[in-house]
């Protein structure tokens, strides 16, 4: 593993994201509500540059207690990122899935150390 350093955590806007070209590997750097998160930028469905699709509230159908529906309405609590190549969502801050958590993306360890933003990635 090697550690890359992708500039000072100050660049990133709140929500957003960077992606970085890492020695042949390409990381999706995302800052949300003030926490770092990265990820291969590969969507597993068919490697798709999943961490550079819209950025979006997760997107469900409400249910009341009578398990009648109030309508579909945004999350408050989650945030996705959607793969532009064929629409699979993953939660920015697990790289999950929303419906089928076998389907994820690739974590990256991620540092902020004197306020730059480092990454370890394979050498």
């Amino acid at each position: 593993m090697k550690d890359v350093n992708v500039g000072a955590a100050s660049s990133f806007t709140d929500p957003g994201r960077k992606v970085f070209d890492c020695g042949g590997t390409e990381v999706g750097v995302f800052l949300l509500d003030g926490e770092f998160y990265a990820w291969e930028n590969r969507c597993p469905h068919l490697d798709g540059p999943a961490c550079q699709g819209k950025i979006v509230p997760l997107f469900t159908e409400a249910v009341n207690e009578d398990l009648t529906s109030r309508g579909r309405e945004f999350s408050k609590t989650q945030t996705n990122v959607v793969c532009p190549w064929h629409g699979f969502e993953f939660d920015i801050r697990t790289g999950v899935h929303p419906t089928d958590a076998r389907v994820r993306l690739k974590g990256v360890k991620l540092r902020v150390e004197d306020g730059d933003v480092w990454l370890s990635v394979r050498a």
